[in-house]
């Protein structure tokens, strides 16, 4: 047998460091974060904070990839992409899990929290957090919620009483308890991706939206809207949820480190809400593009008995249990 040579020996290590290097990256785990709103909301730059930790606590061993704006899958399409294996991570509201369970619906039902104290009294509580795990029969795992806050109304006249919806048409999302809100106040409403809003209402196809101040803003909204009733009406907030077997598929080291980063994200996420609702309903104002409407104290009574029997409505399909527990969080 002839003797190695040298060189052979040294191509020999070479291909073995190149191999070595091969095995390593494909070792890495690639999460894929797809969500429908733009960057400077609070949900955009959770998900960047989310990039930024996890990539701290797990070096090389993680990369998170995001994308914002439906570039990657909108919230209709992006959970059977998840089952997929194709994204590993989304936020979508909480509105857009009806295929998936009618539990969630509970955080549609108009006016049931009074404010976000409330909404975080429910959703760190024994059935909100139950409620994240409401789908693992179906393959999907909730990983925290995410506040965006409490939704306004808005069309090109003043909403000040119930009537003035009347006949109305709104945009709304993929819920059949959003469809009702409406229906109780005997407006039309339109399911609608969250990216076709700003043409549908610069086109006329629909002549109204909720949404909370930071979509508001940052899809600018308030630009093809001549008025934002401050209704306060409902909820807006999002869970994040992965794929139940590619979670628990995870290397534990590779999963605590990204459940100690989304921890993390959400406690940072939820933090800019509240302030930024604050800013981006200011700098609304200031742009005089649209006029905000408060509606008076009777008003708003007349919009809470209203809209009040949709609760009734799906008692059944929620539960009980989970309305009175939310209920039970307002001071």
């Amino acid at each position: 047998m002839r003797p190695i040579t040298k060189k052979l020996l040294a191509t020999s290590v070479a291909m073995a460091a190149v191999l070595g290097m091969t095995s390593a990256a494909s070792a890495q785990v690639v999460v894929k974060y797809a969500h429908v709103v733009a960057p400077n909301t609070p949900k955009g730059q959770g998900a960047e904070y989310f990039k930024k930790r996890a990539e701290e606590i797990l070096g090389d061993k993680v990369k998170v990839e995001i994308y914002p704006n439906s570039q990657l899958f909108d919230d209709d399409k992006v959970l059977p992409a998840m089952l997929r294996g194709d994204v590993q991570l989304a936020a979508p509201s909480l509105a857009k899990f009806g295929k998936w369970t009618s539990k969630l619906g509970l955080f549609d039902l108009p006016f049931l929290f009074n404010d976000m104290e409330a909404v975080e009294c429910f959703q760190k509580g024994e059935k909100g957090q139950e409620l994240l795990l409401s789908m693992a029969d179906k393959g999907l795992t909730g990983l925290g919620y995410w506040h965006n806050g409490l939704k306004q109304l808005s069309a090109n006249k003043p909403l000040l009483t119930p009537a003035d919806a009347a006949g109305l048409k709104f945009r709304i999302q993929s819920s059949d308890v959003l469809a009702a809100q409406f229906e109780a106040v005997d407006a039309v409403p339109q399911k609608m991706a969250f990216a076709e809003t700003y043409s549908a209402l610069q086109t006329g196809v629909v002549d109204g939206q909720e949404n909370t101040w930071s979509n508001i803003y940052s899809q600018k909204f308030f630009e093809v809207q001549d008025y934002i009733t401050e209704s306060n009406h409902g909820l807006l907030d999002y869970l994040v949820v992965t794929s139940t077997k590619w979670w628990d598929g995870l290397d534990p080291e590779i999963q605590a480190g990204l459940k100690q980063a989304m921890d993390e994200a959400t406690e940072y996420s939820n933090g800019l809400s509240g302030k930024l609702a604050d800013e981006q309903r200011q700098l609304i104002v200031d742009s005089g593009e649209t006029e905000i409407v408060k509606p008076s104290a009777d008003d708003v009574k007349a919009w809470r008995e209203a809209m009040k029997p949709v609760w009734a409505q799906f008692e059944g399909d929620i539960g009980a249990d989970l309305i009175e527990a939310a209920a039970a969080c307002n001071k």
